[in-house]
C-alpha cells in the first residue's frame, strides 16, 4: 500500500478522527441538517457538486498565491480580489460537502471530518489573508495565503481520496 493510502487509512481508523467528527456534528448540527436538504446537495449531475465547486474555490486561492509570488506589486489588487472570491465560493462548496458528509458512515465519515477540519483551518487563514491585505499588510497576507493553500493541499488529498477512491461523490439523479 502506498504512503498516501496508508495515511488515508490511518485517518479513517483513528479514534481522534472520530472525536473530530463528533465535535463537528455538535457544533454544526443545524447546518448539517439544512445542507442535506439544500440545493447544494443534489444528484442532478449524477455525482456530488462539491468536487466541481472546489475547483472554483481552490483556483481562486492558488491563482492569488501565484500573483503574489510572480505578479509583483501591480498584482496585489487582483490577488486580493481572488482571495475574496475564493472565500465567497467556499460557502456553497462547504455546504455541498457538508450535505455529502451527512450521508457518510464509518471511516469515510472520519476522513471527511478531518478533511473538513483542514478546510475550516484554511478558510480561517485565508480570511486572515484577506483582512491583512485590506489593511495594507501584503507580506502577512501572502504568508497567510500560502499557509492556507498548504493546508488545503492536505485537506484536498483527503477529499480526493473520498471522492475518487471511496466513491463518495457518486450518486444518482434526484
Amino acid at each position: 500500500m502506498s504512503l498516501p493510502q496508508r495515511v488515508a487509512r490511518a485517518v479513517g481508523d483513528s479514534a481522534l478522527s472520530e472525536r473530530v467528527a463528533a465535535a463537528q456534528e455538535f457544533v454544526y448540527g443545524p447546518i448539517i441538517d439544512w445542507a442535506r436538504r439544500s440545493p447544494f446537495h443534489t444528484g442532478v449531475l449524477g455525482h456530488s457538486v462539491h468536487p466541481l465547486l472546489t475547483d472554483v474555490t481552490l483556483g481562486c486561492w492558488l491563482s492569488a498565491s501565484i500573483l503574489d509570488v510572480a505578479g509583483g506589486p501591480q498584482a496585489r489588487h487582483s490577488a486580493l480580489v481572488l482571495v475574496g472570491a475564493g472565500l465567497g465560493a467556499a460557502v456553497p462548496t462547504a455546504l455541498s460537502g457538508t450535505g455529502d458528509w451527512a450521508e457518510m458512515t464509518d471511516s469515510e465519515r472520519r476522513i471527511g471530518a478531518v478533511h473538513a477540519l483542514g478546510t475550516d483551518a484554511a478558510v480561517v487563514l485565508l480570511l486572515g489573508s484577506l483582512i491583512a491585505r485590506m489593511r495594507g499588510h501584503q507580506a502577512l497576507g501572502l504568508k497567510l495565503g500560502l499557509a492556507g493553500n498548504a493546508i488545503m493541499a492536505g485537506a484536498g488529498f483527503l477529499g480526493g481520496h473520498l471522492a475518487l477512491n471511496r466513491g463518495t461523490a457518486r450518486r444518482g439523479a434526484g
